[in-house]
C-alpha cells in the first residue's frame, strides 16, 4: 500500500476526529475509554507521518488546524459510513437475515429438505439461501465459501459440527418389471455381476459408487458394471423406471414407485439401516443468526 496511512491506523483517525469534536485530549480519552497520554502520542505520530500539523495545541484548548480540518471534512463521511456499514452489520445478531450458502447431494435436496426447506423460507423471509447441489464430499466449505453442508455422517471430517438432520436410512436396489421379464432377480449381492446395473458417479469428476451391503454383519462391497453411469440421481430412476437396469437408491427416494409397482425391490434383507444425513459447518464461534436458524428449522 503506497498511501502515507496505514489500515491500521484507522482508530487513530477515529481518535482524532474525537479530540477534534471535543477540543480536548481529555474529554476525548473519557469517551474513548483510553489513556489521555495514549491519544496524544497516537496523533503526534500521525502528525509525524504525515509531516503536517492537524490540531493546534495550547495548555487551555486544542483546535483543528487548517489541515486538520480539511482531513475532518473528508473523514467525517467516510467515518459515519464505516459506523453505519458496522452498524448493517450487526443486525444480523438480532434476527436472521442475509445469506446463507449450502451445499448438498441432489437426493438430500429432493426427497429428505423441500418440505422442511420450504417453511424455513417461509418463517425467515429476510434469508436468502443458496443451494448448491452436489455430491462431492471433497469440497471444502471454506475454500468453497458455504456457510454449511448436508452429507452422510460418514464422510464428514472430524473437526466440523455435525447436526442430524435425518432419520436413519436404508438402500434400496430396484428395478422396472419389464427388466426382470428378461433378468432372474438376483440373490445375493454376488448376483449383481450378471446384471445391468445402472452406477452413480459422485460428483462430476468423483469415484463411481461402489454397492455396499451388509447381513448378519457381514459387509460385502460389489464393483457393478452396466450400460449407464450418471452422476444425476433423478435420471438414474428415470433410467430404471425405463427398464434400463438396476439401480441402488435411498428407500425414500423410490418407496413411491415401490407402491405403485413401478419399481420391483430385490436385496432387500441385504440393506439394514444405517445413519442418515447431518448438517455440517466449521465452527460454533460467532455463528450468524441465519445458520442457527437453519440448523434449528432441519435438525430432527
Amino acid at each position: 500500500m503506497n498511501s502515507p496511512i496505514l489500515r491500521d491506523e484507522l482508530t487513530v483517525l477515529a481518535a482524532f476526529a474525537v479530540v477534534a469534536d471535543e477540543r480536548s485530549f481529555t474529554k476525548a480519552a473519557v469517551k474513548l475509554g483510553v489513556s489521555r497520554s495514549a491519544i496524544s502520542h497516537s496523533i503526534r505520530t500521525l502528525e509525524e507521518r504525515l509531516g503536517l500539523r492537524l490540531l493546534a495545541r495550547t495548555t487551555r484548548a486544542v483546535a483543528p488546524t487548517d489541515a486538520g480540518e480539511r482531513l475532518l471534512a473528508q473523514l467525517g463521511p467516510a467515518l459515519h459510513d464505516i459506523e453505519a456499514a458496522l452498524t448493517d452489520v450487526g443486525r444480523l445478531r438480532e434476527r436472521p437475515a442475509g445469506v446463507v450458502r449450502l451445499i448438498a447431494p441432489p437426493i438430500v435436496l429432493a426427497t429428505l429438505l423441500g418440505p422442511k426447506l420450504a417453511t424455513f423460507t417461509r418463517e425467515n423471509p429476510d434469508v436468502v439461501l443458496d443451494l448448491t447441489s452436489e455430491d462431492d464430499v471433497r469440497r471444502d466449505l471454506v475454500v468453497g465459501r458455504f456457510d454449511a453442508g448436508i452429507h452422510l455422517g460418514e464422510f464428514l471430517q472430524r473437526d466440523m459440527v455435525a447436526v442430524r438432520v435425518t432419520g436413519e436410512q436404508r438402500a434400496a436396489v430396484v428395478a422396472a418389471p419389464t427388466y426382470f421379464e428378461s433378468h432372474p432377480k438376483p440373490k445375493t449381492p454376488r448376483d449383481l455381476t450378471s446384471h445391468r446395473c445402472l452406477r452413480y458417479r459422485m460428483g462430476t469428476d468423483g469415484p463411481v459408487y461402489r454397492w455396499e451391503f451388509e447381513r448378519r454383519g457381514k459387509p460385502v462391497t460389489v464393483s457393478v458394471s452396466g450400460p449407464l453411469i450418471v452422476s444425476d440421481a433423478e435420471f438414474m430412476i428415470r433410467a430404471a423406471l425405463d427398464g434400463v437396469g438396476l439401480a441402488f437408491s435411498l428407500e425414500q427416494y423410490v418407496a413411491e414407485h415401490i407402491a405403485r409397482g413401478r419399481l420391483v425391490r430385490v436385496l432387500e434383507d441385504w440393506c439394514p439401516p444405517f445413519d442418515g444425513y447431518f448438517l455440517y459447518y466449521p465452527s460454533r464461534r460467532h455463528q450468524p443468526r441465519a445458520l442457527q436458524a437453519l440448523v434449528d428449522a432441519l435438525r430432527v
